[in-house]
């Protein structure tokens, strides 16, 4: 690991140092796990889910000539994923 300095408003230190109490962690555990949870939706949201579509633009052929045009109405004929 690597040891680094924040710093912390009054508010904010008492609440998560009772929160830490709470959970029964360290201070420095609950602010890992936060950051792990921030880095979770970042890879996860909106801008990340646009750049991902972007790289896929041009990638693929289709037998369809308005795909360009029509995607939304592909798109949503698409099966979704499961959860």
């Amino acid at each position: 690991m690597i040891r680094t300095q924040i710093q912390l408003a009054e508010t904010q230190y008492e609440a998560l140092r009772n929160m830490a109490h709470r959970w029964h962690v360290s201070l420095a555990e609950l602010i890992r796990r936060g950051i792990d949870k921030l880095l979770a939706e970042d890879a996860t949201g909106p801008q990340a889910q646009r750049e991902k579509m972007i790289a896929l633009a041009g990638r693929y052929q289709t037998a369809e000539r308005d795909v360009s045009e029509h995607h939304d109405r592909y798109f949503a004929n698409l099966p979704r994923p499961p959860k």
